[in-house]
């Protein structure tokens, strides 16, 4: 699965975030590889962003 690169424009929205995260879960008990785990900890940082409005979401 690739990874989400960092964003370079406009933030992703709330909704970008949460179906990206959910992507990295095939089925209930998935278990992440260190590579996806890295990439969960990227997604979560940044929806944080957003939530917090630390950044401009995207339209």
């Amino acid at each position: 699965m690739p990874t989400t690169p960092p964003p370079s424009g406009p933030a992703r929205s709330v909704e970008e975030l949460n179906a990206a995260i959910r992507a990295l879960f095939s089925h209930r008990d998935a278990r992440l590889s260190d590579e996806q785990r890295e990439e969960y900890r990227r997604l979560l940082a940044e929806l944080r962003q957003v939530e917090r409005g630390d950044v401009t979401t995207a339209a």
